[in-house]
């Protein structure tokens, strides 16, 4: 699905795509990723949902001004902001890796209201950041000089380490694609850059207060973010439910496909509870 819609906020240029007719369902990607890893999912939902995706500031088609910060933070108000602007009653909504940091943020922080909520390996509690990630983090203007050539070495190689089964090489290059050449490459350090754990931490003793079902779905061989994080977000969540996928890591929508695809329409398709 293509974003080729723009919404204006704050200096960001936020691209955005809706496609099908139906129920509302909003994919929400992470890092450093960006609406592309949901396309194929958003395409198959479309046939009974009305489904919105969208590219979080500083990523994938969406603006990459230096000026305009990228925190989580920012992204949580994004996200509600745009559910606003999209005029939408309660969606079901779809998180993957920081998308759930910032879709938790927007709804207990912001006011955002959904029918309910899918936490797709998720960053949602402390500590989350590979060993690359917290390297660069700590050494973000030092990593930004890299020659082209040895940034886009690096780049392939930790978004490799991000799947189980292995990436074909058109996967890893869309997945590359959106940092490279000197805007795509500071931007990448950047949103590193910006990351702090503060930003979950200022949710983590509010995830009880959830006012909406939520349902927890886990590759078993994540190593970025591991699966014990599923069993604590779990019982930090009452009331939430757990599916975990088998031979998947963190690219877990690449690892396994098909899995994702039943459990997400299994879950799209089950009535929550009413509150």
């Amino acid at each position: 699905m293509d974003v080729t819609e723009i919404f204006e906020w704050r200096g960001h240029r936020i691209a955005w795509g809706r496609r099908g007719a139906g129920p509302p369902l909003v994919l929400c990607h992470g890092t450093p990723w960006s609406s592309r890893l949901w396309s194929p999912f958003a395409d198959a939902l479309s046939r009974d949902f009305t489904v919105h995706v969208w590219d979080m500031p500083g990523y994938g088609a969406s603006g990459k001004d230096p000026r305009n910060p990228v925190d989580l933070g920012v992204q949580g108000e994004a996200f509600a902001a745009l559910l606003d602007h999209w005029g939408l009653d309660r969606p079901r909504v779809v998180a993957h890796d920081y998308g759930g940091a910032v879709s938790l943020r927007a709804a207990l922080l912001h006011g955002a209201a959904y029918l309910a909520l899918c936490l797709v390996d998720v960053v949602a509690l402390r500590p989350w950041g590979s060993s690359f990630f917290r390297l660069v983090q700590e050494n973000a203007t030092v990593f930004a000089r890299l020659p082209d050539a040895v940034h886009e070495g690096a780049l392939r190689a930790y978004i490799a380490g991000a799947s189980h089964r292995g990436l074909s090489p058109e996967d890893l290059d869309m997945l590359v694609g959106p940092w490279l050449g000197e805007e795509g490459k500071e931007a990448f350090y950047r949103q590193i850059a910006q990351a702090d754990e503060r930003f979950t931490e200022e949710v983590e003793p509010h995830l009880a207060e959830l006012p909406f079902p939520v349902h927890i779905v886990w590759g078993t061989e994540d190593t970025w973010i591991p699966v014990d994080r599923a069993h604590r977000l779990q019982a930090a969540i009452p009331g939430s439910t757990l599916s975990l996928i088998p031979e998947a890591g963190h690219l877990i929508q690449l690892d396994a496909p098909v899995a994702l695809a039943d459990e997400l329409r299994r879950w799209s398709t089950t009535r929550p509870p009413v509150s």
